[in-house]
C-alpha cells in the first residue's frame, strides 16, 4: 500500500513500450464502486474472491506490465499462477509509508491504528511477496524514475 506500484508500473510500461494494467482498477471498473466500498459493503472475503478472478483474467489476457493489489498474494492459487512469471516486489518500510501516504488515505485494512496494522500486514505478507518475487526492489527514499531503473536492472530488461 502506497509503495508506488501504479506510478512505477506505468513508467515501466512506457520504458518497455507495452501496456499497463492494474487489477485493482479492473475490480473498481467491474463493480462500479471503490475497493473501500466493496470492503465495507461486502467484506474482505468477497473482495478477495473478486481479486483472485481479476488476477487470473489479467495474467491470461495482458502481455504487458501488470500491477496487483497488495493482498493478491494471500491466495495460494494466485501464488502458483505467478510462478515462472517476472514478478517484482516493491518493498518499503513503515516510515516511508507514513511519509508517502500519511497512512490516512482510504485504506480499509488500516482503519484503526494504521502504523501498527501496516506493520502487522507486512509481517504476515512479506514472506509471501518474497516467495513469488523474481526480484525485490526497495523504494525507500527513491523517486519513481529511480525505482523504475532499479526494476529494469533487477529483471535485466534495461536497454543495452
Amino acid at each position: 500500500m502506497g509503495v508506488g506500484k501504479s506510478t512505477v508500473g506505468q513508467l515501466l510500461a512506457e520504458q518497455l513500450g507495452v501496456g499497463y494494467r492494474d487489477t485493482d482498477d479492473d475490480i473498481v471498473a467491474e463493480q462500479g464502486r471503490s475497493i473501500a466500498d466493496i470492503f465495507v459493503d461486502e467484506g474482505e472475503p468477497f473482495f478477495r474472491a473478486l481479486e483472485k478472478q481479476a488476477v487470473r483474467r489479467a495474467v491470461a489476457e495482458h502481455p504487458g506490465v501488470l500491477a496487483l493489489g497488495g493482498g493478491a498474494i494471500l491466495d495460494e492459487d494466485t501464488r502458483t499462477l505467478l510462478a515462472g512469471q517476472r514478478v517484482v516486489y516493491l518493498s518499503m518500510d513503515v516510515e516511508e509509508a507514513v511519509r508517502r501516504t500519511g497512512l490516512n488515505k482510504a485504506r480499509p485494512l488500516l482503519a484503526v491504528n494504521p502504523r501498527r496494522q501496516w506493520r502487522e500486514l507486512m509481517e504476515a505478507r512479506r514472506h509471501l511477496y518474497e516467495e513469488v518475487a523474481t526480484a525485490v526492489v526497495p523504494t525507500d527514499a527513491r523517486s519513481p524514475e529511480e525505482v523504475t531503473r532499479a526494476v529494469l536492472d533487477a529483471v535485466e530488461l534495461k536497454e543495452a
